[in-house]
C-alpha cells in the first residue's frame, strides 16, 4: 500500500520554473515505478513523465523533453519533478502516480499501469 501527496504547483510566468514533490508513505517506496501525469480541463489525462524504481531509468512525453526532470529520492520518500522554460500549455493538474514492478517503456507510459494516485496539485502558467 502507497499513499502519495502532491505539492509544488502554483501560478507562474511563462518561461519561468516549478519544482513539483510527490510524498510517498509505504514500507516498500523503493520498489516502486512513478509517474507523473497531467490534465487539462476538457482534456483526457496525459502521461508527463516516469523513473524505474532504481532511478536508472526515465521516460518523457515529446512536450515536455528537455524541459521536465523527473528524480526521485528513496530516502525521503519522494519524487520531484522539475519544470523549467513553462508555458501556457503546460497549465494543468499534475497527479503522482506509483505501480510495483513495471518493466517495460510501454507500461511507464500508460495511466493505466498505475494503481496509487496522489489528489494532484494545480499549475498555471500565465503569458
Amino acid at each position: 500500500q502507497v499513499q502519495l501527496v502532491e505539492s509544488g504547483g502554483g501560478l507562474v510566468q511563462a518561461g519561468g520554473s516549478l519544482r513539483l514533490s510527490c510524498a510517498a508513505s509505504g514500507r516498500t517506496f523503493s520498489s516502486y515505478a512513478m509517474g507523473w501525469f497531467r490534465q487539462a480541463p476538457g482534456k483526457e489525462r496525459e502521461f508527463v513523465a516516469a523513473i524505474s524504481w532504481s532511478g536508472d531509468k526515465t521516460y518523457y512525453a515529446d512536450s515536455v523533453k528537455g524541459r521536465f526532470t523527473i528524480s526521485r529520492d528513496n530516502a525521503k520518500n519522494t519524487v520531484y519533478l522539475q519544470m523549467n522554460s513553462l508555458k501556457p500549455e503546460d497549465t494543468a493538474v499534475y497527479y503522482c502516480a506509483a505501480n510495483y514492478a513495471l518493466n517495460s517503456e510501454a507500461y511507464y507510459l500508460n495511466l493505466r499501469s498505475y494503481s496509487y494516485w496522489g489528489q494532484g496539485t494545480q499549475v498555471t502558467v500565465s503569458s
